[in-house]
């Protein structure tokens, strides 16, 4: 068996890949190595035909490289469930996001309104259609470009308030993170994994979904900001 798998992956999972290749490595001398970039990128370059072992992207386009051909049909393994939090720029005030009604007067009240190009923002947009606030909201709601945490914008103050997994915000230092989205309208991502069908070594691989599926595995996931799938 090679030492060594390589993986591709969304950004939204990037500490969390790291922290369980590294335990991985230490636990059974296998090197796993996973490139991080923006879900839709990643899901283009697997597409691509690109040589790597191993994606990690939400469920939905694991299932979409599963239909494509280019992800072992029967391989998807479901790691985590990731939620949607809210931050502002530390120091700034902090709106009141108790509640479903809360949390659109905030977002009504915010100049800039900050969300990701993964399925968590399209989510976070259906959401604002479903308030009938979205022409409302035309003109303040930014994008953050592909790989780039949103997190990183409300830091720098060009976004008031940001939406994303929370995964990605816990880490980052100039913002407050001021909770999840109320309960009734949690956006929540499954992130699965699955075989790329380019890899040479698919057992090696399932062996190390065995891994990343493990209740070993748990408490990592709580870490950063996750529950297990």
């Amino acid at each position: 068996m090679r030492s060594r798998l390589t993986g591709i992956s969304s950004m939204a999972t990037r500490m969390l890949l790291a922290e369980l290749a590294a335990d991985y490595r230490q636990r059974h001398g296998i090197e796993v190595v996973f490139e991080s970039v923006g879900g839709v990128d990643a899901a283009r370059r697997v597409q691509a035909g690109e040589a790597f072992d191993l994606v990690v992207l939400a469920s939905d386009a694991i299932e979409q490289l599963i239909a494509s051909g280019h992800v072992l049909a029967g391989s998807r393994r479901d790691l985590v469930h990731s939620g949607v939090a809210i931050a502002v720029r530390s120091g700034a005030p902090h709106p009141d996001i108790g509640g479903e009604d809360a949390l659109r007067r905030a977002v009504l009240a915010a100049a800039r309104i900050g969300h990701s190009t993964g399925p968590s923002g399209v989510q976070l947009l259906k959401l604002f259609d479903r308030w009938g606030i979205t022409p409302a909201l035309q003109g303040r709601l930014i994008q953050a470009p592909a790989g780039v945490p949103v997190g990183a914008l409300v830091a720098r103050g060009e976004i008031d308030l940001g939406f994303q997994q929370l995964s990605e915000l816990i880490h980052l230092e100039g913002i407050d993170v001021l909770g999840p989205m109320p309960p009734s309208i949690t956006i929540d991502t499954v992130f699965s994994a699955g075989v790329c069908t380019a890899s040479t070594q698919p057992d090696a691989v399932s062996a190390l979904l065995d891994h990343l599926t493990s209740p070993l595995t748990a408490d990592a996931k709580q870490r950063q900001g996750m529950t297990p799938a």
